[in-house]
């Protein structure tokens, strides 16, 4: 009877979630309601460019419900993956295409498009070590070693003499933010090269100025 009680509960709390949400057709499986490090659809937090963050549960979670700002779509809720398009089309007016997983980023996304022009905008690729530094609207790519997936972030501040860069993400810890950003990684200049010293960082997508 325990065993009924429990799941009418779980079942309940999904109902509530998608009726917050505005969408009754969410479907929210159960891995996205328990161990959850915040409840899923939480507010983590908002960059200071006004871009709001939710807690995917934890990186065990997928819920395959698409999801859109003002009519363009930015990816499935609440992964890594949408909250960066989702920044970059609310910040610069551009998306970037579709990726099966955040580490597919670094070698298939060549470019980012401008939603109104739908012209095609070249992304500059930068190893981690490289002479170019980390720049505000840059995007952290990690390796698929990080939860078989990689992740995503956009470096959304950059203070090189302090040595750190601030960063915006979705489903990295699901935990809410203390300021408006999700963590800070130290930046290391040695010789000519810029290093994040973060695991599984690949490097780093940069949109070329003008």
């Amino acid at each position: 009877m325990q065993r009924y009680r429990n799941f009418f509960t779980l079942s309940l709390i999904a109902f509530m979630i998608s009726s917050a949400h505005g969408d009754s057709s969410e479907q929210i499986p159960m891995q996205c309601l328990t161990e959850c490090v915040s409840p899923y659809g939480a507010v983590l937090g908002v960059s200071k460019r006004g871009v709001e963050a939710y807690s995917n549960c934890s990186a065990d979670c997928v819920v395959y419900d698409p999801h859109h700002w003002q009519g363009t779509y930015t990816g499935i809720k609440w992964q890594c993956v949408e909250y960066a398009r989702r920044w970059l089309l609310q910040n610069k007016g551009v998306v970037y295409g579709d990726v099966d997983i955040a580490a597919d980023i670094w070698d298939k996304i060549d470019h980012l498009v401008d939603v109104e022009t739908k012209q095609k905008l070249p992304l500059e690729a930068h190893l981690n070590g490289a002479q170019q530094p980390p720049e505000p609207g840059d995007l952290l790519i990690y390796a698929k070693a990080f939860n078989d997936t990689g992740h995503v972030a956009v470096v959304i501040d950059a203070d090189y003499d302090a040595g750190y860069i601030k960063v915006a993400e979705q489903n990295y810890r699901n935990m809410p933010w203390a300021n408006n950003y999700s963590r800070k990684i130290e930046l290391i200049k040695r010789a000519d090269n810029y290093w994040l010293l973060d695991s599984y960082l690949l490097g780093w997508k940069h949109l070329p100025a003008g």
